[in-house]
């Protein structure tokens, strides 16, 4: 997600970590009684340093089913429901789940009503009777789901000038739906949405059907891979589907504002040639399809959603953005696929692995396709990091998000200044063992979840090498390190320290 405009609680050292589960319940409308006699609703989470109240602790989702109906306007709540399957992972007398920004009208546990209320962003249920460890439940919520942003915080809908497009990285998936907002939970998902006739609907995954009733059409999309909450997209509009076919016969599928379908078709005919680089780099493509929504909105981003990247239109349109910067953008969302997607984080700390990344083979392909060299780009970057650094944290700690504005955590340490903490990897262990290392680190994490002590780990593994000294000063210093095979380069001081 590259968020750069386009012109302490106690961190996670190098060692292993262990996954954190979310979870939650508590109480609906039928019986103030029930609340008043139970303990008071409290908002919980998962412990993340960064979102300490993200994520609900006691159980695991299994999958969710979201329906939405589109009313045909983008200032009234879309109507909805959101079923969610768990298990349970402790004895839970109440279940909470992220969600704010909408209206709660009922929630059910196992088809039977429960009752409900709000604390902080958490919805809390209460179910009649306690629910045992290791209980398969179903929750189901019937709710609104409101596109007009919050008051203080962007995301989740994105409004655009034809519909709607979803934006939930890293902290407003429940912005949208019920959930337990946070990547360690990720889920399997099925999407349905109801629009009005002349709009078409897009989900992540795959199409299983589409029925016309009236004047409306429900489209149904699913996954075939567990997906983290906030890589959920719903695009409805008034849309073209574009096909066409990936390596090994992957369908691809592009989703355009109609009247701009050729101007952007010269542009979408490359995803997958680009697919067949990233293959080369690191191996299969890890999930059942890949495309590209174009959305007719200024979001000032483009964002990594599974199986479907979202991309501001303007990107591909505006005459000022140079071809090779374009195609190398394409590249960083296609990597996340792999690197965030495919492989989430543990925690959003671990953030650097996702971003650095998807900047490593941006730079990559760039330099390989359009002459844009690596080396320069990191020794830049290197010049820079001290900076960095001292402005949003060291990439494996970065600094807590600004009031009001929690994706100040997409800040440039975790881009360039973790794609430099690889390069500067790659200098260490050398090309060849490196290379092992980044192909192994995506299958053996394929679907799952992973951790900055787990790359640390693998790292060690690959090379036969203790890294554990050069991973924490590169990682977690308030100091660039010295760059492997570069002695001569410097990093410029804090703007404080220069100052003085």
């Amino acid at each position: 997600m590259p968020l750069t405009p386009r012109t302490v609680a106690p961190r996670a050292r190098i060692t292993p970590s262990r996954r954190r589960k979310a979870a939650a319940r508590l109480a609906c409308a039928v019986s103030v009684c029930l609340l008043a006699a139970s303990a008071p609703a409290a908002p919980l989470g998962v412990g993340d340093r960064l979102f300490p109240y993200l994520g609900n602790p006691g159980y695991d989702v299994a999958s969710y089913d979201l329906a939405f109906t589109y009313p045909g306007t983008n200032s009234k709540p879309l109507q909805a429901v959101t079923t969610i399957d768990a298990w349970t992972t402790t004895s839970l007398d109440h279940v909470n789940l992220d969600f704010a920004h909408g209206k709660v009208d009922s929630v059910e546990i196992d088809g039977e009503p429960a009752a409900f209320t709000s604390a902080g962003e958490d919805l809390v249920v209460t179910p009649e009777g306690s629910l045992p460890e290791g209980s398969w439940m179903r929750i189901t919520v019937r709710h609104t789901s409101d596109p007009v942003s919050a008051a203080d915080r962007d995301g989740g809908w994105i409004r655009t000038a034809d519909g709607l497009a979803m934006a939930n990285q890293a902290d407003v998936a429940h912005l949208v739906f019920p959930c337990n907002d946070h990547p360690s939970d990720k889920a399997m998902f099925t999407i349905r949405v109801t629009a009005p006739k002349g709009y078409t609907a897009v989900a992540n995954g795959l199409p299983t059907g589409v029925d016309r009733a009236g004047r409306a059409t429900t489209w149904t999309y699913r996954t075939q891979h567990p997906m983290a909450t906030e890589l959920a997209q719903v695009s409805i509009g008034r849309s073209t589907v574009l096909r066409r076919s990936g390596p090994h016969g992957l369908p691809v599928r592009d989703v355009v504002p109609t009247k701009d379908r050729a101007q952007l078709e010269p542009w979408l005919k490359k995803t997958p040639d680009q697919i067949v680089w990233m293959e080369g780099k690191v191996g299969p493509y890890p999930f059942e399809t890949y495309g590209l929504l174009m959305a007719d909105a200024d979001t000032g981003f483009e964002l990594e959603t599974q199986t479907l990247s979202l991309f501001e239109r303007d990107l591909f349109t505006e005459p000022g953005f140079p071809k090779w910067y374009v195609e190398s953008i394409m590249v960083h969302e296609l990597a996340h696929q792999w690197f965030g997607n495919s492989v989430s984080p543990r925690t959003w700390s671990d953030l650097w692995l996702n971003e650095g990344h998807a900047t490593w083979y941006e730079a990559l392909y760039a330099e390989e396709k359009a002459d844009r060299s690596v080396e320069a780009r990191m020794k830049a970057a290197y010049g820079a990091s001290d900076r960095w650094r001292a402005a949003g944290g060291p990439p494996a700690a970065p600094k807590v998000p600004d009031p009001g504005q929690k994706i100040s955590i997409f800040r440039p340490n975790v881009y360039d200044g973790a794609a430099l903490v690889l390069y500067a990897l790659r200098q260490e262990i050398g090309r060849p063992a490196f290379e092992r290392l980044e192909r192994a680190w995506v299958n053996r994490h394929q679907d799952g979840v992973a951790s900055t002590a787990d790359f640390v780990e693998l790292a060690e593994e690959v090379s036969g090498r203790e890294l554990g000294d050069f991973f924490e000063g590169w990682l977690y210093g308030a100091k660039t390190p010295p760059m492997p095979g570069h002695p001569d380069w410097k990093s410029a001081a804090p703007r404080s320290a220069a100052v003085k």
